[in-house]
């Protein structure tokens, strides 16, 4: 597409730019343009996730609606099909967050605790106060998407790539959710000895 030619294509109605799309792949290009930023909107309104699941569940409908592209009716609204392809992924989404099971007894071993690499002190206290029972309690009250990679790195003892290819996530989100989830857990620790 040239440079400049671009500009044409936003005065383009819905079926206008389907019809580009289904003419030439790279022309879906102008749809997303077109919708990415109101259904970020919408999905953050919708349910209350972090920014990358947002990218993650925008990015679902856009390879949903590419897929489905040739079964649109023209004579339909292509906004509202393309909103009730972002609901129907949000609410999937929904549920495969509420089907996970809240984790009550962990049987995380004290030496696999020590991998978290706390600061020495903090977890010598927390071990003499409080014992085992308390970092599972505390685990067991982090977000469900942070107790999921601390037991499959620490209790499971998996490796990055295998918690990926079982979250389905980038290597990349796997540290950062491992970070955070270490971090949440201190946090956790520290105000339980307090």
């Amino acid at each position: 597409m040239p440079l400049g030619l671009e500009k044409e294509y936003i005065n383009l109605s819905d079926g206008e730019l389907v019809t580009l799309a289904l003419k030439d792949k790279d022309d879906f290009f102008y749809i997303v343009e077109k919708y990415k930023k109101k259904l970020r909107l919408y999905i953050k309104r919708m349910i209350n996730v972090r920014e990358e699941e947002v990218d993650d569940i925008l990015q679902n409908v856009f390879i949903k609606v590419y897929l489905n592209l040739n079964d649109f009716d023209n004579k339909l609204s292509f906004s509202s099909w393309i909103y009730r392809i972002a609901h129907n992924e949000i609410i999937d989404n929904y549920r495969r967050f509420k089907a996970r099971p809240q984790i009550l007894d962990i049987d995380i071993r004290e030496s696999n605790f020590k991998e978290l690499r706390f600061d020495d002190d903090v977890l010598d206290k927390i071990i003499q106060e409080e014992k085992i029972e308390k970092i599972n309690q505390a685990i067991s009250s982090l977000n469900l998407k942070y107790q999921e990679v601390i037991i499959l790195k620490f209790v499971e003892e998996r490796d990055y790539k295998e918690i990926a290819d079982i979250i389905k996530k980038p290597l990349g989100t796997v540290a950062s959710r491992l970070n955070k989830a270490k971090k949440e857990l201190i946090k956790i620790l520290v105000q339980t000895n307090k």
